[in-house]
């Protein structure tokens, strides 16, 4: 690693070389950055726009998943069958479905080794439970905040081996030679002085586009990079496939699980919180299925329109956003009195509920009279959550909305998680490795499955060294003094300017409104002029006053085509004949009462996306099969002495 100073548009500018650079400090990029230590590659840097910040140290759940291959027990469970499950989520390819099995139980053991707190019992097997679209029984759970531990494990021993990290850079440019990226252009926080990184690889570990939407389950601190990465040219994948669900608004954070088993009182109020009403009472054709639709909330959290029908649990999801989007209400969970439903089942209200909410209360001994003493037995660390927040679930109403959460889809990769722009390695969820569906949990393998196949692709193949000090400023001095340039424009005073974050804001609430788990054609084709409009107003009227609103313009304009990239990926789904799945309703066909009858028409294609001279050109592509594979010993150990199977 070596640092220096050049001048670019008459600036000092500071350039540091490299072998690797990794772009982020989660749970995906700290792992990314310790394989290739551990294999030998050295020379390594990583760049974060705030070490503390981003999803994985900031987020959790009821109970926060990481999914693996079953290792207890006599339940049979192998690669193949776990790969099977991955590629039955749709638009999913099967060499990456067969990575992510494969290289599971390796990957979960190092997390181990490293100081995560899964569970297993005395004879050292690490029991499982069963997540969402999951059918044997894989999932496990460090608690509430297994993302946070992962990342903490994993940050220490990153320190113990004395990487360097550059904190407070944010990244703001890829880097590119025609299809092959040679580097990163950053900017500091807070003193605004910018950093060209010339490096033979990228791993970019910058998290989710979290920034797209307004109603979004991700940590405040998370922006997200996707943007940067389409503009270099870097090709995306089922952008479309999202996962959205009910959230607290004031504290980010999933409501499942036990939030939703203990049957709280759903009501919305006006925009004063005041006229308040239990909305859900006269949606359903009954109390107990008013009640059966909340707990099964609890684990059937994501929003699927194939449980709106016949009353199932996202009917509440729809309710909710019918109430805070068509309305404008705003709505509450309230943990402080039973729903009305539940009181008019009477004094026997446990036994008149029916299964499964009746036997899962009882066998949990959660028959306290009211919301809060069932959560309180239940799960005391869900209401202390709260509290180290300011919310008192004990008093106060919780508001919330229907959040993204996750992004399924994103930046392509082959079975190394490299690119189509070469020596750079997407890992982690900015990675769209997944479909339609994926399990519970699968997200935080696939950051760490991605992390390890980018680590071994490096060390073994491109261990060349970066460009020429001389060439690499020859290639990128006009990237660079454009993105300046645009800096310039933020900076330039404006009699009527706008914040970067009021910019934001607007796209947040349209993406929200228009372009989240309810779609509709012409939202979208609104949406997206809307959104032209606010490009215009990005370039036009924006207005920096220092570092830190300097690096919130570069953001906000990362967000900006992260948005456009996604309503360019819907319009097309909905105009190629896509109908309601996954993780969102198509208003044109849930009209018909059978709208999720018929085939999938797209469930074995991949969607893919690319951004050429400022426009987003979209196709379908039939995904790529698992592949058959030749796993006679005497071969496979032959195979890999003569090419290391990298």
């Amino acid at each position: 690693m070596k640092t220096q100073s050049i001048l670019i548009k008459g600036r000092e500018v500071r350039l540091l070389t490299c072998h690797t650079a990794v772009v982020g400090s989660g749970a995906a990029g700290y792992a990314a950055a310790n394989r290739l230590y551990e294999a030998g590659q050295r020379d390594i840097v990583m760049l974060t726009e705030g070490v503390n910040k981003g999803t994985s140290r900031n987020t959790g759940s009821d109970k926060q998943t990481y999914y693996k291959l079953s290792l207890c027990g006599g339940t049979a469970d192998s690669v193949e069958e776990m790969a099977r499950t991955y590629f039955a989520g749709r638009g999913v390819d099967g060499d990456l479905a067969l990575c992510e099995a494969a290289f599971s139980p390796r990957c979960f053991y190092y997390l181990c080794e490293a100081g995560v707190p899964f569970p297993h019992n005395a004879f050292g097997e690490y029991s499982g439970y069963k997540t969402d679209h999951d059918p044997a029984m894989r999932a496990t759970s460090a608690g509430p905040l297994t993302s946070k531990y992962m990342t903490e494990c994993l940050e220490r021993r990153a320190r113990d081996h004395g990487i360097t990290v550059y904190d407070n850079w944010l990244v703001i440019s890829i880097l590119v030679k025609e299809s092959q990226c040679v580097g990163l252009m950053a900017l500091n926080r807070q003193s605004g002085e910018y950093l060209l990184v010339n490096a033979a690889n990228v791993v970019y570990a910058s998290g989710g586009p979290a920034g797209v939407y307004k109603n979004s389950v991700y940590p405040s601190s998370q922006s997200g990079a996707t943007g940067i990465a389409l503009e270099a040219g870097a090709a995306a994948k089922n952008l479309a496939e999202w996962q959205y669900g009910i959230a607290s608004l004031k504290f980010r954070w999933n409501l499942s699980g036990t939030y939703q088993q203990v049957l709280p009182r759903y009501v919305s109020t006006d925009s004063e919180g005041k006229d308040e009403r239990e909305f859900l009472e006269g949606q359903f054709d009954s109390p107990k299925s008013l009640l059966t639709a909340v707990f099964l909330k609890g684990y059937q959290w994501p929003f699927d329109p194939a449980k709106v029908k016949n009353q199932g649990s996202s009917m509440i999801d729809m309710l909710v956003y019918r109430e805070t989007v068509e309305k404008k209400r705003r709505v509450f969970l309230d943990y402080r009195r039973n729903p009305e439903s539940l009181n008019r089942l009477g004094t026997d209200w446990l036994t008149r509920l029916g299964d499964p909410a009746a036997s899962y209360l009882a066998q949990s001994g959660a028959t306290q009279d009211t919301p809060i003493g069932r959560l309180l037995h239940m799960n005391p660390r869900a209401v202390e959550l709260y509290r180290s927040h300011n919310i008192d679930l004990e008093t106060e109403r919780l508001e919330i909305g229907v959040c993204a959460q996750h992004n399924n889809g994103g930046l392509a990769g082959d079975m190394w998680w490299e690119s189509n722009l070469s020596h750079f390695f997407p890992v982690g969820e900015v990675n769209g490795s997944h479909g339609v569906h994926r399990p519970g949990g699968s997200a935080l393998n696939a950051g760490q499955v991605g992390a390890l196949r980018a680590a071994i692709r490096i060390a073994k193949v491109y261990r060349q060294g970066p460009m020429e000090i001389r060439d690499f400023l020859q290639t990128v001095r006009e990237q660079a003094e454009e993105k300046m340039g645009l800096a310039e424009q933020f900076e330039a005073p404006k009699e009527d300017g706008l914040s970067p974050v009021q910019v934001k804001e607007k796209i947040g609430c349209l993406m929200s409104a228009g372009a989240a788990h309810i779609r509709a054609a012409d939202q979208i084709l609104q949406t997206a002029e809307s959104l032209r409009e606010i490009r215009r107003e990005l370039l036009e009227r924006i207005f920096v006053k220092n570092p830190q609103e300097l690096a919130q313009a570069f953001q906000t304009y990362d967000t900006l085509i992260s948005a456009e990239a996604l309503t360019a990926a819907i319009n097309h789904y909905i105009k190629e004949g896509g109908e309601s799945r996954g993780s969102y309703l198509i208003k044109e066909n849930a009209a018909d009462e059978n709208f999720l009858d018929g085939p999938d028409l797209f469930g074995d294609s991949v969607q893919e996306l690319r951004m050429r001279d400022g426009a987003f050109q979209v196709r379908w592509r039939p995904v790529r099969p698992i592949p058959p594979r030749d796993l006679w010993f005497e071969n496979v150990w032959k195979e890999y002495e003569s090419y290391g199977n990298s």
